[in-house]
């Protein structure tokens, strides 16, 4: 809620668990526990929010499937400007009705959440690879490495990446 406090600085923790990450209605992280600092500075019609992100979260891993935990660390920032309906001007600026009296920066939490995600999330492989994903999916994906035959259409294309001047047409 914003109405009622005096333009300024004002500072705000939040402790997310799993049942944030049950409630936000999206399956990408199964679990958490990270932790927020907030710092708004509100002016008269304008709200700047910067967030300082901290935690882990748990997450399928690309390779087996199985829960794996990665550290999430960053920071973000959030302007709301105060006008007569709600919109999205850019991804950093959003305007709320000045009736609204509040913002919920639930979902903005957890996009930002998600967005502090590497690209690609799996076990760490330091040599104990085996040790954290699931044999079992470790072995299928071996087996299935190994039995698989290539496109043919690909081998016509490296044909041509590898001796350029034999397959050029005059």
């Amino acid at each position: 809620m914003f109405t009622g406090l005096k333009p300024g600085e004002h500072l705000f923790d939040f402790e997310f668990d799993h049942l944030f990450f049950e409630n936000s209605g999206s399956e990408d992280i199964l679990d958490g526990r990270v932790a927020a600092r907030v710092l708004m500075v509100k002016e008269e019609r304008m709200m700047d929010f910067h967030f300082a992100i901290e935690g882990k979260v748990s997450v399928r891993c690309d390779r087996c499937n199985e829960p794996v935990e990665i550290p999430v660390s960053g920071e973000e920032r959030l302007i709301v400007k105060l006008g007569d309906r709600y919109m999205e001007e850019s991804e950093e600026v959003q305007v709320v009705p000045e009736t609204a009296g509040k913002i919920n920066l639930a979902p903005f939490f957890y996009e930002y959440i998600f967005l502090l995600l590497p690209a690609r999330r799996v076990h760490p492989e330091d040599g104990r690879v085996e040790k954290q994903c699931n044999p079992e999916i470790l072995k299928k994906l071996k087996e299935l490495s190994e039995n698989h035959l290539p496109d043919p259409r690909w081998e016509v294309l490296k044909k041509l990446k590898t001796d350029p001047e034999e397959n050029t047409n005059p």
